[in-house]
């Protein structure tokens, strides 16, 4: 008689099936969990609040302030005034709190009704609009006046970089006496060097022309010796020091080590600088020139309308030490 029982062997490989269905690779259950939450996600996705957020955003981020709040909330937005709400249920009430119906005589002398004259919203609406247009208008001028000083001083370093040119080969005498002190002057100078440049704002800021510079030397043949006592060597010293005068000091000092007297030797060396610089919070140009005309610093406000090619050349006869109409040309 045999031993051999199929049906134990049957339930003994079904157990083996479902305990390795039951060992999983804790991959594939990690991926099966995975896409089970997206799944979730996908059909618990509110499309209509996602709308809403983005106007939300886009509101937020205009920055302008004027969108119409309607458009952009329909969702609350109040009704119209012409459409008609909705309809109420019936209200039940005693016959005699019925009022008749009204007569003509009722009609003539009710009040008249109230003129509606717009509400908070709609006169800052108005407010604001008008503050919009203002500032567009004075931004535009502002860019035409930016606009027209970047103009004027391109036109002006392009004058002064061929006069500089010329004069750099023509080296001509100037006929301009520097007074200095008392009977004492620069005289009987030349041209020796100039040079013209400029200078642009950045990129972000534009790119206009914010400075150009105009600079030479003149020098005269000699020496000048000039002697000076007590306090009034430093007060002389410092003056030369202004005035960007090359010199020499020779001091006599007494037995307390006490400065008596100094006698300074100058060259007959003098250094010239124009600066044309663009205020465009004023609208102006400021002239800014050193040892010009005379010895010390001179300071010309200008509109940009002012420079022109008259002004130009008058510019450039005073430079020459050569009669001109610089300053009335520049007051206009």
């Amino acid at each position: 008689m045999s031993d051999f029982d199929p049906t134990g062997q049957l339930s003994a490989i079904s157990q083996a099936i479902r305990a390795k269905r039951e060992r999983k690779n804790p991959t594939t259950q990690d991926i099966e969990a995975l896409e089970a939450a997206l799944v979730a996600d996908i059909e618990a996705f509110d499309l209509d609040a996602a709308e809403r957020r983005a106007r939300r955003e886009y509101l937020a981020s205009s920055g302008a302030g004027m969108a119409d709040s309607e458009l952009v909330f329909p969702e609350i937005a109040p009704r119209k005034s012409s459409e008609a709400p909705p309809a109420s249920p019936p209200i039940s009430q005693p016959t005699a709190l019925v009022e008749p119906p009204p007569t003509a005589q009722n009609l003539a002398d009710a009040p008249a009704p109230a003129v509606a004259t717009g509400g908070l919203l709609d006169q800052l609406r108005r407010q604001a609009e008008i503050r919009q247009r203002e500032i567009h208008s004075a931004l535009a001028e502002r860019t035409a006046t930016n606009e027209a000083i970047d103009q004027a001083l391109k036109h002006l370093f392009f004058f002064l970089h061929e006069l500089v040119q010329q004069l750099n080969i023509v080296k001509p005498g100037i006929p301009r006496d520097y007074p200095l002190l008392e009977k004492y002057q620069l005289s009987r100078l030349a041209w020796q060097e100039g040079f013209a440049d400029y200078r642009t704002q950045s990129q972000s800021a534009g790119a206009l022309v914010e400075l150009v510079t105009f600079s030479y030397r003149l020098n005269g043949p000699g020496l000048l010796v000039i002697g000076r006592d007590g306090p009034a060597v430093e007060r002389f010293r410092t003056m030369l020091f202004d005035f960007g005068l090359p010199f020499t000091c020779k001091e006599f000092k007494n037995e307390r080590r006490y400065v008596e007297h100094a006698e300074f030797e100058i060259r007959s060396d003098v250094s010239v600088s124009v600066r044309w610089r663009a205020d465009f919070t004023k609208g102006a140009i400021i002239v800014e020139a050193r040892n010009l005309e005379r010895l010390g610093s001179t300071v010309h406000t200008l509109r940009p309308e002012a420079i022109d090619q008259a002004l130009l050349d008058d510019f450039g006869h005073l430079v020459l030490g050569q009669p001109n109409r610089f300053r009335e040309l520049a007051k206009r």
